[in-house]
Parts: structure tokens; C-alpha cells; sequence
């Protein structure tokens, strides 16, 4: 089979032999088209239609054909809509067939949802390679340990070289120093062969700091009504935001229908300013259940800080009426504050209460449901999200985010007592929520994940100066020297040292940790698993002598008991959770009760 997504604009090849080009820019009097081929360049005027387009379809234009957008002053910029930027964000787009990759998975249709394991990567350090093609030779050892689905981190042209994605200004082109889209194809297609999904980190709420020209020929597709953090806001609500929101929804349409993604993740929701009824992230989650969501399983996962369930209202049958699930921050920083024992920042809304924290985030979802956050100025944050079933939230220990945004890029081995750490991850793993693991954290990876980026000389020392201005506020940086000792993020050993080194994978004591997360997932797998559909609802939870009791009622009916005692001092329960025991570490019954050493867990099945 072959896939393409035909856009109202950007490059679109025609029969016989030509290509249309369209352009929206109200801002420009006219425009010309630059391309280039074996004779040299050609410039041709583009034919100015109504609301702001500009069009050509040009003869004789065949794909790897590369091109411009030349403007009346004479800048020439790429096309915002490329489908392949060979040469850097700042060079010309290229022309691509979409059509000449030829699918091997004529017969996937994706996979359930309550099946999720996911794995976070980063496509250009997972491998020492940092391309496509190489993360796909590792896809089958993901699969062998129990992965079930693949999350990249944003893979859209940015400038340079290093970057986590997040700096992307060219949405549709893959990052050229990854591959070629037919790679990312490749990649997409053997993990569908290995049964794995899938899922691409899509950025809607910016554009990165350089790059970006679309200020210059169409103003229209900002908001200054609405100020950010990198300036006015995407035009999603005011004026001429009708082609706005196109261009995003036919991207979201385009990766999961050209590239045969299994889903999204939005990044940060709580950032896109858009007051339309239906929001924008509402329409996106509507046309691709009305679009490639009627052929297979598509599932779209937010970022969203204010906790919004509305998002994740279920309807008729279960399905997810909007988003399919989000990243829980709630359930992270609960675990985070009891294994790490950091309060700073954020983790002083948890420190409190952390045990009771944990066990509501288990049972309920999120942490806060409307009450007072502390950490925000007392405004109230979130919605409550009790009647939402589990697989709407998104469990986890490390992210890029948890990870990178610390000044030396530490994984969570490197600042918690093993033990802890392996209970934590028993919690994450075996409980009903849709857990994710962040590339290396199952081998227990000593490399660091920094904070890197590749941008022009200015704006790199800006960025260097504002990351160090930006720990100023923590006691263990308030000395210049110490400051002056975290990592430059345009320092390219930064980014090598990120790179994860997969010889240790299975060396001591990585290898025990492999081990264990192996052992987790199959239990997971083969007693909890086939239970999971059709869950409406959280659970119920009391906290024992310090130690968190959660009881979930599963979709067929059965029980599901999770205790754990993260504390440095035993917990009794008065009587065992009830059920078969799927799991335990550090558990010892004593005279019909049963206590948890530090570090101890339990989990149990009880039949229907």
C-alpha cells in the first residue's frame, strides 16, 4: 500500500510531471517561486488569489525538486508546509513523492489502547547514530522487553542539528539530520511488523526561535491579542485563524495518515491560547476520529498542567470522546518527592502529604481536582477526574522533561536508594494506569540527558546565559562558580553526551535492572492486561501506617490490590490485600497482618 495526505497548500506533485505550489501569505503583494534543478534556478511570479494565496502549477517540476518562496523584497524563505528541508530550516524545501514509499503493513490496525507500555525516545541520542535507520534496529529489543509502543520526541525541522524537537519551525519535515521521510517511514513500518505502535510528540503552541519566517509574509497567523512566553500567540482564535487551524489539523492528519502514526502527544496544551468553542485541540482529536480513526486505532495524548479532565470524558462504548489519555505530572511528582525526597519547585505542592498524594494520584488520577495550589499563588488547579477510568492518565518516573530540565541532566538512579527506586517502578508498572518509561530508564542508563540545542551564535549565548540565570533561585547554584559549572547547551558535548550507551545495557548492575523491568511487564501482561477493558472508573484507597492501599475494580469485574511503602520505616497492614499475589518484594506475614518493610509492595488479584 501507499499513503498520502493531499494539503490545500505546500508542494503537491500532479500528473504528468508538474507541481502545485500554494503559499498563504496576506502579507506579501506577490510572490515568486525558485527552483532549482540540473539547468540551474528558475524564478517564476505565483498567481495571487483571494484571502492572502498565492499559487503556481509548474511543468516539468518533478519530486526532489527543491524550491523557494521568494518574497517582493527579495528574501527567500522555505515553504512552511515542506514536506523535507534537506539543507537546514533557513535552505530550500524539496519536493517529495509521498507516494513512493511502499507499505509492508497492509494488515495493522493498531492496538488497544488498555495495551499501551509506552517508551519514550529521543530520536538523536537513543542510538550513537542519532537517525531513524538506526533507531530502527533497536525497535526489536523494545518489543522483546515488552514495550508495546514507541513515543518520539519531536522530530520537526529545527535549526542545527541538536535539539529536543521543541525548537521546530518546519512542522512537516521530518529533521533532515535524522533521515529522509521515507526512514521515518521505514521506521514506523517495522515497528508495526513487531507489533509496536507508534506515537509522535507534535508541537502547537510555538514555533522555535529561529527559523521561523512566517512574521514576515503573514502576520495574520499570530495573535497579539493573546502574549507568550515566545511572543504573540498562534492564531488559533482572532481573525483569518480559520487557515491557522487548517494548517495544524491537516498536520495532524498528515503524520498519522502519511506516516501511518498510531497517535499524537500535544505538547503542553495548557499553553495554546485559544478561547474557540471548539477549541483547536477539540477539532484535531474530532478529525481524526472521523478520518483515519475510522480504519484503526488512533489515539491522541495531551500535556496539559491545568489539569483539564473535560479533555478525557469517555462516551458511548468507552471511547474516548476527545484525548485518549494525558501525562500525569501529578503521579510523578508524588513518587518523585517520596523516592528523591526533593521538595523545591513544584514538588513543595506534594511534600506535605506525599504518601496520601500518591495513593489519591493511583486511585483517582489527578492530585489536584480543583483544590489550591500553593506553588501557583494559591489559584486552584484541575478538575475532578475520579470517574475517569485509568487508561486516561499516563504514569511515569523520568521524561525529558524530569530528567532534562535538571542542570546536570541526573537520571532518578543517581538520586534515590535502589530499593526505593525498584518499588517505584513496581508501582508504576503494575498498576491499571497506561505506564511510560523514558529511554534507558529500563536498563538503568548512567548517561545524562541534557538540556542541547544548535542555534546561531547570538541566540546560543542567550540561551546558554538564560539556562544558567535560570537555576540562580536554587541555593545549590546561587554562587556564580557553581552556575558557570552547568552544562552549555550549544556545547555539542552536551548533546554526546546524552547519547545512551547501550553496551552497558546488560553489563551489572544495569542488567538487573533489565531484568526486573522484563519480569514487571510480562506480570503485567499476563495478569493484569486482559482485565483492563472496559474500566469506567477509579479506585478506592486508605492509607495504612504510612503505606497507600489502592483497590481497583477492573473491567471484568475482578479486584486489583497495589500496597507499597515508600517510607525508611516498616508498615503494617492488619490483614494481606485480598486475592492471589501477583507480585511482592519485601513483605512478611505476621500473625494475620502483614508488614512491608521499607521499600516493601504487594499486589494482588482477587477473581470476580
Amino acid at each position: 500500500m501507499r499513503w498520502a495526505h493531499r494539503m490545500p497548500f505546500g508542494a503537491e506533485l500532479q500528473t504528468g510531471g508538474a507541481t502545485r505550489f500554494r503559499l498563504w501569505a496576506p502579507g506579501a503583494a506577490g510572490v515568486d517561486l525558485e527552483v532549482e534543478n540540473d539547468s540551474g534556478r528558475a524564478r517564476m511570479p505565483m498567481r495571487a488569489l483571494d484571502a492572502g494565496w498565492h499559487e503556481l502549477v509548474a511543468p516539468g517540476v518533478p519530486a526532489g525538486t527543491r524550491y523557494r518562496f521568494v518574497l517582493p523584497d527579495g528574501l527567500s524563505v522555505p515553504d512552511p508546509a515542506s514536506r523535507r528541508n534537506p539543507l537546514d530550516v533557513h535552505g530550500p524545501s524539496e519536493v517529495v513523492d509521498p507516494l513512493a514509499y511502499a507499505w509492508h503493513d497492509d494488515d495493522w490496525r493498531g492496538r488497544a489502547w488498555e495495551e499501551a507500555v509506552l517508551y519514550e525516545l529521543h530520536i538523536g541520542t537513543f542510538t550513537p547514530e542519532g537517525t531513524f535507520a538506526a533507531a530502527r534496529g533497536r525497535l526489536a529489543d523494545l518489543a522483546e522487553l515488552g514495550i508495546t509502543a514507541v513515543e518520539l520526541m519531536p522530530v520537526a525541522d529545527f535549526p542545527g542539528k541538536r535539539n529536543w524537537g521543541y525548537d521546530g519551525v518546519l512542522p512537516y519535515a521530518p529533521e533532515a539530520s535524522y533521515g529522509t521521510p521515507d526512514d521515518l517511514k521505514a521506521l514506523v513500518d517495522a515497528a508495526h511488523g513487531l507489533g509496536l505502535m507508534v506515537l509522535l510528540d507534535v508541537v502547537y503552541n510555538h514555533f522555535g526561535p529561529e527559523g521561523n519566517y512566517l512574521h514576515t509574509y503573514c502576520p495574520q497567523f499570530f495573535n497579539p491579542a493573546h502574549p507568550t512566553p515566545w511572543g504573540a500567540a498562534i492564531n488559533f482564535d482572532g481573525e483569518a485563524s480559520r487557515t491557522v487551524r487548517d494548517y495544524f489539523v491537516h498536520n495532524a492528519l498528515y503524520w498519522v495518515g502519511e506516516y501511518r502514526l498510531d497517535g499524537l502527544r500535544l505538547d503542553a496544551v495548557h499553553a495554546i491560547r485559544d478561547e474557540s468553542n471548539p477549541d483547536i485541540v477539540s477539532e484535531i482529536a474530532h478529525a481524526i476520529a472521523e478520518g483515519p480513526g475510522r480504519e484503526r486505532r488512533v489515539h491522541l495524548v495531551l500535556e496539559n498542567d491545568r489539569n483539564e479532565s473535560h479533555y478525557l470524558e469517555r462516551a458511548a462504548g468507552h471511547a474516548p470522546d476527545c484525548a485518549t489519555a494525558q501525562w500525569n505530572d501529578d503521579l510523578h511528582h508524588a513518587l518523585h518527592v517520596l523516592v528523591a525526597r526533593e521538595v523545591d519547585g513544584y514538588y513543595a505542592d506534594y511534600a506535605d502529604a506525599p504518601v496520601e498524594r500518591l495513593a489519591r494520584a493511583l486511585a483517582e488520577g489527578f492530585v489536584y481536582q480543583g483544590e489550591a495550589s500553593a506553588f501557583r499563588g494559591g489559584a486552584p488547579r484541575g478538575e475532578p477526574s475520579r470517574h475517569l477510568p485509568p487508561a486516561a492518565f499516563i504514569s511515569f518516573l523520568q521524561t525529558h522533561d524530569q530528567v532534562g530540565n535538571r542542570a546536570y541532566g541526573e537520571r532518578l538512579d543517581r538520586l534515590s536508594d535502589p530499593a526505593m527506586l525498584d518499588a517505584a517502578l513496581a508501582c508504576l508498572l503494575l498498576a491499571p494506569q497506561t505506564p511510560m518509561l523514558f529511554m534507558g530508564e529500563e536498563f538503568a542508563a548512567s548517561t545524562p540527558f541534557l538540556f542541547f540545542c544548535d542555534f546561531g551564535p547570538d541566540l546560543a549565548e542567550a540561551v546558554s546565559r538564560g539556562r544558567r540565570e535560570e537555576f540562580a533561585q536554587f541555593a545549590a547554584f546561587s554562587d556564580p562558580v557553581a552556575r558557570a559549572r552547568i552544562p552549555d547547551p550549544g556545547d555539542p558535548a552536551s548533546f554526546e553526551r546524552s547519547k545512551l550507551a547501550w553496551f552497558e545495557r546488560d553489563a551489572p548492575p544495569h542488567g538487573t535492572r533489565l531484568a526486573l523491568v522484563r519480569k514487571l511487564l510480562a506480570l503485567r501482561r499476563r495478569h493484569l492486561v486482559p482485565h483492563l477493558a472496559g474500566m469506567t472508573r477509579g479506585a478506592t484507597y486508605v492509607v495504612v501506617n504510612g503505606a497507600p492501599h489502592v483497590e481497583w475494580t477492573l473491567g471484568d469485574g475482578a479486584r486489583w490490590h497495589l500496597a507499597v511503602n515508600l517510607s525508611r520505616h516498616d508498615a503494617s497492614l492488619s490483614e494481606a490485600p485480598r486475592g492471589e499475589t501477583v507480585y511482592s518484594a519485601g513483605t512478611f506475614p505476621e500473625y494475620g497482618a502483614l508488614r512491608l518493610a521499607p521499600a516493601g509492595i504487594i499486589v494482588t488479584l482477587e477473581p470476580v
